[in-house]
């Protein structure tokens, strides 16, 4: 049976992309988001909010996009897979992360005045989508 691995996220930046590139030259830029939820305790009818934490990995083109455009307090919607990664320090100690890698970023607000478009895929209603419509 197949299986899927698909994350979607909606959330702000929580601090600004840190770019690097790989000795190949490819780039890698890591970031964090926050996805935050309100629900009313049904108990006492206080509103609560929870935040979650996601650390994001973006590659090549999205990588270059999301540190050029992206900063802290961004709106942004982000898609790609679950990866868990295991790792040992100096020290020996076993760590654990999970993380996203993305393979769709688009920046959901635009509070300059640069028109940052999204670094995959077409935008819905630009010109070159009629185009490209079967009828």
């Amino acid at each position: 049976m197949a299986s899927v691995n698909k994350v979607t996220l909606l959330g702000h930046v929580g601090q600004d992309p840190s770019i690097r590139y790989l000795e190949s030259g490819v780039a890698m830029c890591s970031l964090r988001m926050a996805t935050s939820e309100t629900m009313t305790d049904s108990k006492t009818g206080e509103r609560k909010s929870r935040t979650e934490w996601h650390n994001v990995t973006l590659w090549r083109q999205s990588a270059e996009f999301a540190d050029k455009y992206v900063k802290t307090g961004a709106l942004v919607y982000i898609e790609g897979q679950l990866r868990t990664r295991t790792w040992q320090d100096k020290q020996g100690i076993q760590h654990k992360s999970t993380e996203i890698i993305s393979d769709h970023l688009q920046l959901l607000d635009r509070k300059s005045d640069e028109a940052a478009k999204p670094s995959t895929g077409p935008v819905p209603g630009e010109a070159d989508d009629i185009k490209d419509l079967p009828f």
